[in-house]
């Protein structure tokens, strides 16, 4: 369909392979599948939810939010559901939302969930997108509980968010409701984002270290949003952090979105990576520009 190869999206992108939804298969599919597996994985029962926060760019209306499909799915009929949309940086700000609303006492339980399919508003004649997106999703469960307010305490440390709009048109989709009446395309200006990207993808992960006291060394793991595994060694080495404790699926998953930091957190504690007590920074940045990090002991 383009004018490319497998060898040159490989050596300029780290990408692989990647997952395409199927026909008639919708966000909230993937979404509630990932939090089945999240509940699974935390021996958890779906009534004991509270909240749920779903962080996609690709709803599956635009009204009503994604997350209330999940809930329906889960068939919770008590607390909040709704889409939070910071694009690829879209789980982290959900990670924050969900965070805040347990500290304040609003939720005890809260399902926070990236998920895409982002085949859906691709141009598969336009080379500089097209092959660099896949569909997919991820969940995590938070439970409050009170530690002793120290970086030793197992949970969320902190999280960390920002934007810049003036930078809307080098990452952008160019259609919706109120402006064009269609769903549009993706569009990217690919070098700009890599530059901003390097740049603030460090600066954020900074600002999570130095809140909580803490130095690079003392990461265990950086679970990045998988966009370019170009992006991923730039900020590792701005870090001065090694390639070896960054979590790294762009080559199976290629970018996902909101959906790539959860999918990366979850094959890193699959296969036994991530482990129990172990320091653990998600950082992702998106179109808007949006960026942020989450700094967790696991």
């Amino acid at each position: 369909m383009v004018d490319t190869d497998d060898d040159w999206i490989v050596s300029r992108t780290g990408i692989r392979e990647r997952h395409i939804a199927a026909e008639g298969e919708v966000t909230s599919d993937l979404a509630l599948a990932a939090v089945r597996d999240a509940l699974a994985a935390s021996q958890m029962d779906a009534d004991e939810i509270d909240l749920i926060v779903l962080a996609t760019a690709t709803p599956d209306q635009t009204f009503p939010s994604t997350a209330t499909a999940v809930q329906a799915g889960l068939g919770i009929t008590h607390g909040a559901a709704f889409d939070v949309q910071a694009v690829c940086s879209g789980f982290v700000y959900a990670i924050s939302v969900a965070d805040n609303f347990i500290k304040a006492g609003q939720s005890k339980c809260a399902a926070v969930i990236g998920a895409e399919t982002f085949s859906r508003i691709l141009d598969w004649e336009d080379r500089n997108t097209c092959v660099l997106f896949g569909d997919g999703a991820g969940a995590v469960i938070l439970k409050a509980e009170e530690n002793e307010g120290s970086s030793d305490d197992p949970g969320i440390l902190s999280t960390h968010l920002h934007s810049d709009g003036r930078h809307q048109k080098l990452l952008y989709v160019d259609g919706g409701p109120s402006s064009t009446q269609t769903t549009g395309f993706l569009r990217m200006e690919g070098r700009e984002v890599f530059r901003h990207a390097v740049t603030n993808l460090s600066a954020v992960v900074n600002e999570a270290l130095d809140a909580n006291g803490l130095a690079a060394e003392d990461l265990d793991w950086l679970v990045p949003h998988q966009a370019n595994k170009r992006i991923l060694d730039g900020t590792a080495r701005k870090l001065g952090l090694s390639p070896d404790k960054v979590v790294v699926t762009v080559d199976k998953h290629a970018n996902t979105s909101a959906a790539s930091v959860p999918l990366a957190l979850t094959e890193g504690v699959r296969d036994g990576r991530i482990k129990r007590g172990d320091l653990v920074l998600m950082e992702a940045m998106g179109g808007g520009f949006t960026w942020g990090s989450c700094i967790v002991r696991m």
